[in-house]
């Protein structure tokens, strides 16, 4: 068994889209209109046929709340592997993005918070382990 799918939850899926493809760098899988929304996916371009993240609408009122304590308190809705959380912190800081923990080591593992614009943390990291 092995992870197929996960989803963040975002208030705008295009705003959402151009973020994480523009941005953090991953490529677009499937974009199909259901309803008023879409079954939107990223992947990794560096592992296309891997995990892939659905960009979930946040229409449903459970969300909001949840987004809300999440941020609130610093936690992250997802976590992404990098291969140096320190030269992409400075590539996406050099883009705008905006982050609410710089680079942190601790130990073996260095971690990174920012905003995704779209009403969550995400965490970067980094382990060496």
């Amino acid at each position: 068994m092995r992870i197929h799918l996960s989803a963040v939850f975002v208030d705008d899926q295009d705003k959402a889209l151009r973020f994480y493809t523009d941005v953090l760098g991953f490529v677009k899988k499937h974009d199909v209109p259901v309803g008023d929304d879409r079954w939107l996916t990223v992947v990794s371009p560096e592992d296309p046929g891997g995990t892939e993240l659905l960009l979930e609408p946040s229409g449903h009122p459970a969300v909001r709340p949840y987004q809300t304590a999440l941020v609130r308190d610093g936690i992250p809705a997802t976590s992404f592997a990098v291969d140096d959380v320190r030269a992409e912190f400075d590539r996406l800081r050099g883009l705008g993005v905006r982050f609410t923990q710089e680079p942190l080591e601790m130990g073996p593992v260095t971690t990174a918070v920012l905003d995704d614009t779209c009403g969550n943390l995400i965490q970067i990291v980094h382990s060496e382990s």
